[in-house]
């Protein structure tokens, strides 16, 4: 009797935001009606956008159908009922319009995925009804009771659409390693190639998905055939992308990937720029951070050959981004094995990069400092280094790398100096064993510098590992040269047991006394 009272017009007005139909709201959400910049519920599909585009709006979409879902559940929680209806208007438009936009730059579709499509169609529609029903619902306890079905249903949505876009971007993946295997168009093959790497871009779940379609089984054929030269680099960038994940790096054994790379960096007649690239493959493959490197037993087989040919890069880097990529190389190179650090010494490879960091056109940002101070770090542990370092100045570089600083305070550059910061302090305290590296640190007056990152927090930006590794040099120089500390300095610093000396110092002020 209230619903008939109330003014129509009114009631139409309140229910219009609720009840709007999704098919109009997907009509009209294709039809552009300004030339502003899109937001992010108002993608714009535009018949000229390329294969890349048209992933990367697909992708987008799926991004903010997958926000809403979680939304959904958030309010849900929260017995927030409106919400939820309006939240399910919204994700069952975004899946009809996702739909539509996939079939408008698809040449084809499975079966699989139509029946897919429908199924989550379907239960966007029943979803959108259900939770209409518990909006008019006033009934607490009934309320209750159908919450465990909106949850059940929505659980049903989330796990259709992940199924549908597994299946959309594998059905992607297989369309354009089609095209890179059957095309005899260059500017086909680098189109291709070129929305494979964007489509690895966005994460460890697309790299797998393009590893297990064969993707670097593809590349590497391409990196066989000097027709294609010209596709190299851009071949091998997209092959670093796809083995961060265990997929692309067992595939890439199993071509045998490691001796096409050495014999790619061995070739002077590729440009440098191949090179470069190459040598981001091998960084990514010998990443300590990875946990699946150990079946690269052929890396073994060539490693010689392949780091001959990196400290070429090195010292023959035109630019800092090349030498960034091939010294990011060896840095890995050292953690990969612990032969590379003799081969690297017999090279004279400890001169090349000291001289090289003098060139600030080339050693130009912490980045590269870090992959420097990493080989000198890993090198230092072998007794014919110290005289390396002294003749090429080194003592001198990695006092100078103990002052790092960011100057733009990004996030990754800080980061990146804390790094320098440690590993320069376990250089100098690794090479201190030998009493001409230690006289050469404290007459550059390491001891001062390693003791004020220790006692102030905002020198080493907080870091208790940059701390750990100054009190361990300080401690080494202070054995060489007990004179060299104050009194309080050495009371706090080097006589107690080195955790003592750690937590008197991350629970001091900043201060000097």
């Amino acid at each position: 009797m209230h619903l008939i009272q109330v003014d129509s017009v009114q009631r139409w007005m309140e229910d219009l935001k609720l009840m709007t139909d999704c098919e109009c709201m997907c009509i009209l959400q294709s039809k552009p009606i300004s030339i502003e910049k899109d937001e992010q519920n108002e993608l714009i599909l535009s018949s000229q956008h390329s294969t890349c585009d048209n992933l990367q709006l697909l992708l987008k979409r799926a991004w903010i159908i997958s926000t809403e879902l979680t939304r959904i559940a958030q309010k849900l929680d929260k017995n927030r009922w409106q919400r939820v209806h309006s939240m399910t208007v919204r994700v069952n438009c975004h899946v009809r319009s996702m739909i539509n936009e996939y079939h408008t730059f698809t040449r084809s579709s499975s079966e699989e995925m139509h029946q897919l499509e429908k199924l989550l169609v379907d239960k966007c529609s029943e979803f959108t009804a259900f939770t209409e029903r518990c909006l008019q619902t006033e009934d607490e306890e009934i309320l209750k009771s159908m919450k465990s079905c909106v949850n059940e249903t929505l659980t049903t949505v989330a796990q259709y659409f992940g199924q549908l876009i597994e299946l959309v971007l594998t059905h992607e993946a297989q369309n354009l390693l089609r095209q890179i295997e059957l095309s005899g168009s260059l500017y086909v093959m680098e189109s291709a190639i070129s929305s494979l790497f964007s489509l690895a871009q966005e994460g460890a779940h697309l790299c797998r998905i393009i590893a297990k379609e064969g993707g670097v089984v593809s590349l590497f054929k391409i990196c066989r055939q000097d027709c294609f030269r010209c596709l190299y680099p851009q071949t091998l960038r997209t092959l670093a992308s796809i083995c961060c994940v265990e997929e692309g790096m067992h595939q890439l054994e199993k071509v045998d990937g490691i001796l096409c790379l050495a014999d790619i960096l061995t070739d002077n007649s590729h440009s440098e720029a191949t090179h470069a690239e190459a040598a981001a493959v091998i960084a990514q493959i010998t990443s300590p951070h990875l946990t699946f490197t150990q079946h690269l037993s052929s890396f073994l087989e060539n490693m010689e050959e392949i780091v001959t040919a990196l400290v070429k890069l090195c010292q023959e880097a035109s630019s800092g981004e090349v030498f960034l990529l091939a010294s990011a190389a060896l840095a890995n190179i050292t953690f990969f094995d612990t032969m590379a650090c003799e081969i690297l010494l017999q090279l004279n490879a400890m001169k090349i990069l000291l001289a090289a960091c003098s060139d600030k056109h080339i050693v130009d940002t912490p980045y590269s400092r870090d992959q420097v101070v990493t080989i000198l770090a890993n090198m230092s542990v072998l007794d014919q280094c110290a005289s390396e370092i002294i003749q090429g100045n080194g003592v001198q570089l990695l006092m100078e790398m103990l002052f790092e600083k960011s100057s733009s305070g990004n996030p990754a550059e800080v980061a990146a100096c804390e790094r320098v910061q440690q590993k320069s302090a376990v250089t100098l305290a690794r090479l201190s064993r030998d009493p001409e590296v230690a006289d050469a640190a404290i007459k550059l007056s390491c001891i001062p510098r390693l003791i004020k990152l220790c006692r102030s927090p905002t020198e080493r930006n907080n870091s208790d590992s940059v701390l750990v590794a100054c009190l361990a040099a300080l401690r080494r120089l202070a054995v060489m040269s007990p004179g060299g500390l104050e009194d309080s300095d050495f009371q706090q610093l080097v006589k107690p047991r080195l955790v003592d000396s750690f937590l008197l110092c991350t629970n001091m002020e900043e201060s000097f006394v």
